[in-house]
């Protein structure tokens, strides 16, 4: 055990060279090594770079554009000066903790992948292995981070956290109480850090970028995937053009020249939710689906083969979650740990039948969900998922030969179920 504890606890160094030079046609860009110079104990500096990659045994490095852009149609890098997570600096690493590795910044880019769509409002985003596992809204950013961290608190354990406001007191208290691996923001308000240096190997990163995300908000970058054979793989990253009611569609098909309509239209709080829920599935793998009510994940279905079963696995989880906040509200342990303490005797049945009843009579809070899928859906089998469990609205892209079956199975749920169509899918690899 405890050469496995030191395989995550070493810094590894790295072959990488501190500057590199790509040319892409008759453009130039250099790129350098972003390294930082942590103060040590003893009074000397160790000037680091990326704690390792996706695995301890993987070297890894962080460069940052110092020169030149990229130009490629309507692709254009971010300015070299406006840079986010390649750009941090020791400065905006109020807290090292354990050294950041490649894991912990690319959960903080998909963060703010999510949350550039938010940033007008108090918004936190947690990620777990590069996937939010809890996304909120709310009225201050304590409402915001309790919200998503309550939506999933077993996969927030470990994860890393964006918002869209400077941390307050409030919210410091709130994370305090959890295992975090990252916290970034904008800022962090007097007395903030005190209450989260309680946490040793916690990363608390202030991010300015973030005041400035909504001016990148339509940026394409070019994104570039390399092969096993050493090819590449090159595209215009991805851009949520969902945004207002004004970019979604009505769901309407033709099918052996029968017209049919989604019946029901949906109110200002699902229009809300499909616009906000859009915003969070652009930073989810696909296939994916998602359920969302009120500015708040309920639940996350991500990177399955098969869209009913993603659908499933989302209201699967759902169950799980709440089960298990229900549990920590009640008895102040995880589900798990009451149903073990019940095997063994320790406890009374009673109690865990009890945190099983209300969780099937909430259906785990997906009632009024509004479901998000990321493509469409090529049977009604997926919708009727969601039907099944009590949501009030559906997003989808439509496009599907068979759009008509998902619109039917709108129109037969009691009550009826709202339908709109985003005419774009949101794939993510």
């Amino acid at each position: 055990m405890s050469d496995i504890k030191k395989m995550y606890t070493t810094i590894l160094g790295d072959s990488f060279p501190m500057e590199m030079t790509l040319s892409f046609g008759d453009q130039t860009l250099v790129y350098r090594k972003r390294t930082w110079g942590i103060p040590m104990e003893d009074g000397s500096v160790d000037e680091r770079g990326l704690r390792y990659g996706e695995n301890p045994d993987q070297e890894a490095a962080l460069y940052e554009l110092v020169n030149g852009n990229l130009v490629l149609g309507d692709c254009k890098f971010i300015e070299p000066g406006n840079s986010l997570v390649s750009g941090i600096t020791v400065d905006d690493m109020l807290q090292v903790g354990k050294h950041p590795g490649k894991i912990n910044l690319t959960d903080v880019d998909n963060g703010l992948n999510i949350i550039k769509y938010m940033v007008d409002k108090p918004a936190a985003v947690i990620l777990k292995h590069n996937n939010p596992c809890g996304a909120a809204i709310g009225s201050t950013l304590a409402e915001a981070y309790n919200k998503a961290n309550r939506t999933d608190r077993i996969a927030a354990f470990g994860g890393a956290v964006i918002m869209s406001k400077p941390v307050d007191t409030d919210t410091a208290k709130l994370m305090a109480k959890n295992y975090l691996e990252v916290v970034c923001a904008p800022d962090f308000e007097d007395g903030t850090l005190e209450i989260l240096s309680k946490a040793k190997n916690l990363r608390v990163i202030r991010m300015d970028g973030i005041n400035r995300l909504a001016d990148f908000e339509q940026f394409r970058f070019v994104d570039f995937k390399s092969l096993i054979d050493g090819g590449l793989i090159v595209q215009q990253s991805a851009v949520n053009s969902i945004r207002s009611i004004n970019d979604l569609k009505p769901a309407t098909a033709t099918w052996k020249g029968q017209e049919y309509a989604c019946k029901r239209s949906p109110d200002q709080r699902e229009i809300d939710d499909m616009i906000f829920g859009w915003a969070v599935e652009h930073g989810v793998t696909s296939n994916s689906v998602i359920y969302v009510k009120d500015g708040c994940t309920t639940g996350i279905g991500t990177g399955e083969q098969d869209r009913v079963g993603v659908a499933e696995i989302a209201v699967h989880k759902a169950y799980v979650k709440y089960a298990d906040i229900t549990c920590f509200d009640k008895f102040g342990i995880p589900y798990a740990d009451l149903a073990l303490e019940v095997e063994q005797g320790k406890r009374d049945a009673g109690e865990l039948e009890e945190i099983d009843a209300k969780v099937k009579a909430d259906r785990a809070g997906l009632p009024g969900s509004v479901m998000i899928s990321d493509a469409f859906f090529p049977f009604r089998d997926g919708a009727d998922v969601g039907i099944r469990e009590g949501i009030s609205a559906i997003l989808q892209a439509g496009g599907s030969m068979r759009d008509y079956a998902s619109i039917e199975a709108c129109n037969e749920a009691d009550p009826q179920v709202a339908m709109m169509f985003t005419g774009q899918r949101s794939f993510k690899h």
